[in-house]
């Protein structure tokens, strides 16, 4: 079983090393600041330039369309009032052309708790550890193929933390969807028939925000339990 055992440690050990990595440099990197995403798409810079002329485009071709249609109101044709819709369309066009500003400020306010989760204090951590510390507590409760159950503890271990970082991923790159795709979103807002595509993307982007804070909550008190099991593992 030697043989066996310094193979499957080894396992654990890297699988762990791994989780110390993604541990370090990923959860960091995830947050409410756009530059990471910006460095795998540094495309989305310039594309929000298309959706911005596009956005703006939109206002004014509604705009004129649904003036237009007021010559045909007494033929039963719903149009707008034109007092009402101009106001409307101007107020959009300006807050489409600032909408990377506005924006901006919302990744501001939401990052402010973000940091805060991730700079809280925790126990120290190593992954690395994991195996270590399980292999000694299992050591003392049974005899044989301990290292085979180290090995297993940690695998599962490492697939749940893993699951977390790829939901808190997923949510990181759709909010960076959301915000340079604003200026098309905001640009909904400037009619009545297209508003409720713009209350949802509000609510898309507000959901984003909080499930991304969840995501770190949740990533912190995992991190948090497994140093707390390192400092005292006899504890259970």
């Amino acid at each position: 079983m030697g043989i066996l055992d310094g193979i499957v440690e080894w396992i654990a050990e890297q699988v762990m090393n791994i989780l110390d990595l993604i541990t370090t440099s990923v959860l960091g990197a995830l947050g409410c600041s756009m530059d990471t995403f910006l460095r795998y798409f540094p495309a989305a810079e310039t594309m929000y330039q298309v959706f911005l002329a596009l956005g703006i485009g939109l206002i004014l071709l509604n705009w004129v369309w649904q003036l237009f249609k007021n010559y045909f109101m007494g033929a039963g044709i719903e149009a707008e009032d034109p007092i009402k819709l101009s106001i409307r369309s101007f107020l959009f066009i300006f807050l489409t052309f600032y909408a990377k500003d506005i924006v901006d400020l919302l990744l501001k306010i939401s990052g402010t708790p973000y940091n805060w989760i991730l700079t809280e204090d925790l126990p120290p951590l190593k992954f690395a550890d994991f195996d270590s510390v399980v292999t000694v507590i299992l050591g003392v409760c049974a005899n044989g193929a301990v290292a085979i159950i180290a090995l297993i503890l940690v695998l599962i271990l490492a697939w749940n933390y893993i699951k977390l970082l790829f939901e808190a991923a997923e949510r990181y790159i759709l909010l960076g969807v959301l915000v340079y795709t604003a200026p098309a979103a905001f640009s909904m807002g400037a009619s009545q028939s297209t508003g409720n595509i713009f209350k949802s993307w509000c609510r898309m982007l507000g959901g984003q925000f909080f499930l991304l804070l969840m995501n770190a909550w949740c990533l912190r008190l995992f991190t948090s339990m497994v140093g707390t099991f390192l400092a005292n593992p006899l504890s259970l």
